[in-house]
């Protein structure tokens, strides 16, 4: 059965409620047909994934590796640990039983959540709509998905590939803007998974909140990237241009500003520039892409203080490119501090003394991620206990995304909850807690009346 496209924002009440009632039937429990779902879907990506990288080439420009690596990579990866962990995953596990509570049984029971709404964005729009997707369709959800629509062709491609694979009734694309969004957002859900910027993540949160609807928020924030004396140099700038400049800065977990000892400035500037010069992001090569809209790109030009470019600043409106671009001697109040970047910009802030740096930061909101190029242990050792960030590296940035073993969430400003490999699935589960007691034996203790031998027993079982 093949979807249609809704323009009418009330005939989301119906979708919403053909899934309940699907959800309901019990058909997305059994482990046979959830793993089912998952190749259905990762054969329709192996099969039009020529057209899957296209749509995001003609949205802004990005070339097929780069979408490989950045986006369809992961979705693979997700669908193949899954298949291969699920049963072990979904298994009711057993529990030891309290004294108080013998004879008898205790286990939880893995109880898919239910209808779940999933908002995707822009940057990665195959990676953030369809990495929660898979996680729901592995914990036996049915889903309404409403990707970003900037990408415009690659929310198309994405709506072919679901309503081809899926009936609306289990799994349902929504199309639309903004306005979509908020409407969805306002339905009683059982969960919704949002990704993108706090300023939004806040609006999801507040609308969830009025149905008591349960929410994952997969935010942003100000990353920031610590480089200390004792850092190889060489390296730390290779690594940081490659993470800052990837996807020309629009991840969320980019390095979004560098703190710098005062003794490396000159050195580590000449590394960055040549690293940069070196990874050639002329305009319109083809590991450098566009800034997704024209009002984006111009958001980022006007944080751009030009007294302040090392080097860069360059940019053309046509074709929305920006060059990489570096700043110096930048203030805690410029505008450039003001807001997560989400560009290709690296504002660097000098420091004196390490523990300067983690007051700094300690100061702000909790970032989605932090990253330390040190060899010193006690620097690593205090970055790790002191700072409080959602995930991070030492010596490397953006690729502990890389292991779907490791949880990805934010803390505080920069998100609620996690998810990639287990912690997906657990994101789309409600571990049901199940005591059962024996026929044959029962302690009477807990009924009255309770004499003073009771209470001896009860106060030694208990206290």
């Amino acid at each position: 059965m093949k979807n249609h496209p809704m323009t009418q924002t009330s005939n989301f009440e119906t979708i919403l409620l053909e899934q309940k009632r699907y959800f309901e039937s019990g058909k997305t429990w059994p482990v046979s047909f959830r793993k089912a779902q998952l190749r259905a879907l990762l054969k329709q990506l192996k099969q039009h994934e020529e057209e899957l990288c296209k749509a995001v080439f003609d949205d802004f420009g990005k070339s097929a590796i780069e979408i490989f690596m950045g986006d369809l990579a992961v979705v693979y990866q997700e669908i193949r640990w899954l298949l291969c962990n699920i049963d072990r995953l979904a298994k009711p596990k057993r529990c030891r039983t309290n004294l108080g509570n013998l004879p008898g049984k205790s286990r939880i029971i893995m109880q898919p959540i239910g209808t779940v709404l999933i908002l995707g964005a822009w940057n990665y729009p195959y990676n953030l709509t369809l990495v929660p997707l898979v996680s729901a369709i592995g914990a036996g959800c049915t889903a309404v998905v409403k990707p970003s629509e900037l990408p415009t062709h690659a929310m198309k491609i994405l709506s072919k590939i679901i309503s081809s694979t899926f009936p609306k009734e289990y799994i349902f694309l929504a199309e639309g803007g903004a306005e979509v969004a908020s409407y969805l957002t306002q339905l009683k859900f059982d969960k919704i998974f949002f990704t993108g910027s706090t300023g939004v993540g806040k609006m999801v949160y507040q609308s969830a909140a009025r149905n008591m609807v349960p929410v994952t928020l997969e935010l942003g924030g100000k990353s920031p990237v610590i480089v200390s004396p004792s850092a190889d140099l060489a390296k730390a700038a290779k690594r940081i241009v490659w993470g800052k400049f990837f996807n020309a800065g629009q991840t969320c977990v980019a390095p979004d500003y560098l703190l710098l000892h005062r003794s490396l400035k000159q050195t580590f500037l000449e590394y960055l520039v040549g690293e940069i010069k070196t990874r050639k992001y002329d305009q319109g090569a083809e590991q450098y892409v566009s800034i997704v809209t024209s009002k984006h790109l111009e958001r980022l030009i006007a944080l751009i203080s030009s007294e302040k470019v090392y080097y860069g600043g360059g940019y053309d409106l046509a074709s929305r490119y920006l060059e990489p671009t570096i700043m110096v001697d930048v203030e805690e109040d410029d505008p450039i501090m003001q807001e997560e970047i989400f560009g290709p910009i690296l504002p660097i802030i000098l420091y004196d003394h390490f523990d300067d740096v983690l007051k700094y930061i300690g100061r702000k909101e909790k970032p989605l991620a932090a990253y330390l190029f040190s060899q010193s242990k006690e620097e690593r050792k205090a970055f790790l206990t002191k700072l409080n960030f959602g995930g991070g590296c030492i010596n490397d940035v953006v690729m502990h995304l890389n292991n779907i073993h490791l949880p990805f969430g934010g803390v505080g400003a920069s998100g609620i909850g996690a998810y990639h490999g287990e912690a997906g699935f657990l994101n789309f589960i409600h571990p049901k807690s199940v005591f059962v007691r024996s026929k044959y034996f029962e302690p009477t203790l807990k009924y009255p009346p309770y004499t003073k031998w009771k209470k001896r027993i009860i106060r030694w079982l208990l206290g």
